[in-house]
């Protein structure tokens, strides 16, 4: 059986050591992969430094670099994101743009070196749009190159205009700890498919690995 590791992305604003409902949830779907034999780890993006952009290393010390290098060595990203302005978070948003140069990476045989790479997305907020900020952050991960599994995520709102996070919530609802559970399973198995039957190079009479991108 392949050896699968996991990478969650916490994109929450808070740096350390301020809790974090969405490095809560996080931390629940890598204890949910490790049930499915995925070992993993989680990085508060927003410690790291890293800068705006939309190339592999900005310079200056940017933090990303360090980031995609562990990224690069798993098999599953998972973006744990809390809801703001019914939207994903801005550091959320910036890990998006940061992998829109992934578009220009491939491997010896012309494939984006996400190919094969499975994607997974974790929403906490107490407003609404977890549905929407879901469909935001699994779109531009299709499109820079990852494969979102069936059921490829969870999340928790609680009540709008109040004040009670995922931290808070209690008892924990079983309807995102189901969602979890689907989450990791579903993900570790295509995560293996994927490893051992990896998606074919491209069409040698030109076509294109992914969207074609205008200088912004």
């Amino acid at each position: 059986m392949a050896s699968i590791r996991a990478l969650v992305l916490n994109c929450t604003l808070k740096r350390s050591p301020a809790p974090s409902s969405a490095e809560a949830l996080g931390r629940e779907v890598l204890d949910a992969l490790a049930e499915q034999g995925v070992a993993g780890d989680l990085v508060r993006v927003v410690d790291q430094d890293v800068r705006f952009g939309v190339s592999v290393d900005e310079g200056d010390g940017d933090g990303w670099p360090a980031i995609r290098s562990r990224l690069m060595a798993a098999q599953i990203l998972v973006i744990a994101t809390p809801i703001w302005l019914g939207q994903p978070s801005a550091v959320c948003k910036m890990v998006l743009e940061r992998l829109d140069a992934e578009l220009s990476e491939t491997d010896a045989e012309g494939r984006l070196l996400t190919y094969g790479k499975v994607a997974g997305v974790a929403v906490v907020g107490n407003e609404d749009g977890a549905h929407h900020t879901i469909a935001e952050v699994q779109q531009a991960l299709n499109e820079v190159g990852f494969t979102c599994p069936a059921a490829g995520a969870t999340y928790w709102v609680g009540e709008a205009l109040h004040t009670t996070d995922y931290l808070d919530a209690r008892p924990k609802p079983d309807t995102t700890g189901r969602a979890t559970q689907a989450l990791a399973l579903n993900s570790a198995h295509l995560a293996r498919l994927l490893t051992e039957q990896p998606y074919p190079p491209p069409d040698t009479r030109g076509a294109s690995v992914g969207p074609s991108r205008e200088p912004a």
